[in-house]
């Protein structure tokens, strides 16, 4: 009779377990990006590594108006934006002049303590990944790096 309540219980237990990884698994989750648009604006944020062991947010901004992508990163001992770097998205993208584009930007953790950009041009249908990065020179401040630009739908209304 002991056993048979040993067995019992084990069986309650292995049913609730189940219910709960069911519920748990069950869930939807939203999307978790750091990024939002307003008008001709699109700002996202990930982490840029500026030292070995000194990892500090990174903010993205994307302006339509200008074409253009600024990237800067905030220093962590003063808390203040150290200085822009930029890419004319327009010349990366070869894109004409005063074409209605249609960006897309997300960033994506690469490794530890760094994230890269990803921009996808909807009417070209090109797509481009980018990190920050200390400057080459030692000065402060960052540089925006391009690691690929390629076609992700052949064909496209531009270039």
């Amino acid at each position: 009779m002991r056993d048979l309540g040993r067995l019992f219980w084990l069986a309650v237990g292995l049913v609730l377990g189940a219910v709960g990884v069911g519920l748990y698994l069950g869930q939807t989750r939203p999307a978790e990006a750091a990024n939002d648009r307003f008008e001709d604006y699109i700002i996202c944020t990930g982490a840029v590594s500026t030292t070995p062991r000194a990892q500090t947010d990174g903010v993205w901004l994307l302006d339509y108006r200008s074409g253009k992508l600024l990237g800067t990163v905030i220093d962590r001992d003063k808390g203040k934006i150290i200085g822009w770097a930029e890419v004319d998205l327009v010349t990366e993208f070869g894109l004409p002049p005063r074409q209605a584009v249609h960006f897309l930007m997300t960033t994506g953790q690469i490794s530890f303590g760094q994230a890269a950009l990803y921009v996808a041009e909807t009417t070209s249908g090109k797509f481009g990944v980018y990190t920050m990065a200390p400057r080459p020179d030692n000065q402060p401040g960052i540089v925006i790096r391009r690691h690929d630009l390629v076609l992700f739908r052949q064909g496209g209304k531009g270039n």
